[in-house]
């Protein structure tokens, strides 16, 4: 054993110079002594004094022992060691706290519905900047050219020299219209590949934005390098996932405008099954995590390069949502999928070259549910999404968004829709349109979920499955599926669990009756129905009732008949007490 004696334990080093090492770790080494003990070092990665212990046995450390019990010393080459070896990577709950504190910085000072967009925008700009630094640091010690570092060709994103993190870290003063300046310029030198992206933050509002806490962003984000090298985009991504949920949850009703929970996304998207290059279209996008999930799935199955292969397409109305999702495909490497903004209804932005709509392999949605104020005249004359149909009610969009999608899809398409209830059964125009879609065969599956699933209502929702070639053995039936009471019980929002999700997959792909879950109904009995595809009409899904013993309670009325007697005795006596008589 080597030991070390005579250490000087009060000299302190400066790793301030040391552009590897994570901003918040050298702020936890300033002020400390050369030499740290195993606990000091531990703390400061915020790791376990084992896995120092294992990395020393392994020879990635070797620290001096100091002292006659040899304690372990950690010198500044060592806490280098650790930096080569974590130490400038972020674990993904270290990321999803640190981002969830940047919303700590805003609490309070805007609507909490509001803050994410600025958030989500600065994590962007942070990420973008810092890759672009890394490639242009990788190009240069390649070819020891400015000239080819600096060039369009070798960068993701074109960031300007004074649109640099570097740029807003140095600005003392007017921080905030000197960030809306730069979104400008990312904006116009990456067009149209951002465009929109920052069209909705405004830093330079002064009541909302004071110079101090636009600061305090800043060097929130100045403690971390977003690069590549630090944060691949599967971990960015997820934490960018959990931002998004984090804030649905606390923006309450607002949250479920941009956020559909991920386990319904799950049940539709493993239902619907995409195959490699299938074109996916979510006319109401969101954030986006439909299309995710239906990369995500075919990676799991068929790995990155065949879930790369898929042609993602999404529309959204909300200026900031739709920020959202292009930044939520940007994170996680997908470039390429096509996000328009517009209203779905009166303008779809995906059409063909002879004006008509495009078609799709698979559509998913989750449209905001009836809303009453919606361009139905606008509807009614364009893209034929009327043909064979009735026009929806002005007072509810949610059979608009159903035809818009049944148009949408392709001969051999198919889609799954969350919707509420009451397009199982309400009547009237609705009513005539939900009798037109069964009558085309249109309807694979109705899947009751959960209440309480969903952020800002109770009410349980529905997915409809809908497929334009059906399997000989499905055509003109409907499976239903009651899943209603499979779910966690949380105290302000219900979730479904692996096995709730496995039991609906796994009914759907066995297409078979299973008592009191699911059943194959015929047409000919829901057109008996007069076409109501309430659940409740089709499956019986009520708790078992208990089993009465009848002689039982035959001989307990008998005992409390008589106890009555008893008591009605006791009463008249009571009156005669009081003087009463027998009147």
């Amino acid at each position: 054993m080597i030991t070390y004696e005579g250490i000087d334990f009060k000299k302190q080093i400066d790793y301030n110079g040391n552009n590897n090492m994570r901003k918040d770790i050298q702020a936890k080494l300033k002020g400390k002594p050369e030499l740290l003990s195993i606990s000091q070092v531990a703390e400061i990665f915020n790791i376990h004094p084992d896995t120092l212990r294992n990395w020393g046995k392994e020879g990635i450390l070797v620290p001096l022992r100091a002292g006659k019990r040899g304690d372990r010393k950690y010198r500044p080459q060592d806490i280098q060691a650790i930096v080569d070896k974590m130490g400038s990577k972020l674990t993904l709950p270290q990321l999803e706290q640190f981002l969830w504190k940047s919303a700590d910085i805003l609490r309070g000072k805007i609507d909490s519905s509001d803050y994410k967009k600025y958030i989500f925008g600065l994590l962007f700009y942070k990420r973008i900047s810092d890759v672009w630094d890394e490639e242009y640091k990788r190009v240069m010690e390649e070819y020891k050219d400015e000239t080819i570092a600096r060039a369009d060709y070798n960068h993701r994103f074109q960031v300007p020299q004074d649109c640099r993190w570097s740029a807003i870290e140095e600005q003392a003063e007017n921080i905030g219209p000197k960030l809306n300046g730069i979104f400008d310029k990312l904006t116009n030198t990456n067009s149209p590949k951002l465009d929109k992206i920052f069209d909705d933050l405004d830093f330079a509002h002064k009541d909302k934005f004071p110079n101090e806490t636009t600061q305090r962003l800043i060097n929130h984000f100045s403690q971390y390098n977003f690069g590549d090298t630090y944060i691949n985009s599967d971990l960015l991504g997820d934490a960018y996932e959990y931002l998004i949920k984090q804030f649905a949850a606390d923006a309450g009703k607002k949250g479920g405008e941009f956020y559909t929970p991920r386990e319904v996304e799950r049940v539709i998207i493993q239902i619907l099954n995409p195959h490699k290059k299938d074109h996916i279209y979510d006319p109401t996008v969101g954030s986006g995590g439909f299309l995710l999930e239906a990369y995500h799935h075919l990676k799991e199955k068929e790995g990155e390069k065949v879930a790369r292969t898929l042609y993602l397409y999404g529309q959204e109305i909300n200026i900031g949502t739709f920020a959202i999702a292009k930044i939520n495909m940007f994170l996680h490497g997908l470039d390429a999928a096509d996000i328009q903004r517009g209203d779905t209804l009166a303008n779809p932005q995906f059409l063909n070259p002879n004006g008509t709509l495009k078609t799709f392999d698979i559509c998913v949605a989750n449209p905001p549910y009836s809303i009453s104020d919606w361009e139905s005249e606008m509807f009614k004359e364009r893209y034929g999404r009327l043909e064979g149909y009735e026009l929806p009610p002005k007072s509810n969009a949610d059979y608009a968004f159903v035809l818009h999608i049944i148009k949408s899809m392709n001969s051999n398409g198919r889609a799954g829709i969350v919707l509420p209830h009451g397009v199982l059964f309400r009547g009237g125009a609705e009513g005539r349109i939900r009798e037109q879609i069964l009558k085309h065969d249109l309807i694979e599956a109705v899947i009751a979920l959960p209440s309480k699933l969903f952020y800002g209502t109770g009410i349980p929702a529905a997915i409809l499955i809908f497929n334009k070639n059906k399997p000989e053995g499905h055509k003109n039936r409907v499976f239903i599926i009651d899943a209603e009471k499979d779910f966690s019980e949380d105290k302000n929002q219900n979730s479904l669990r692996v096995q709730d999700i496995q039991k609906i997959v796994k009914a759907y792909d066995n297409y078979k009756d299973v008592e009191g879950y699911a059943r194959v109904v015929d047409l000919k009995e829901i057109k008996e129905n007069e076409y109501n595809l309430n659940v409740r009409r089709y499956i019986e899904n009520s708790d078992k009732e208990e089993d009465i013993d009848v002689s039982s309670v035959h001989k307990e009325l008998i005992a409390l008949e008589k106890e009555r007697g008893e008591i009605d005795k006791k009463v008249v006596g009571y009156l005669k007490d009081l003087g009463y008589g027998n009147d």
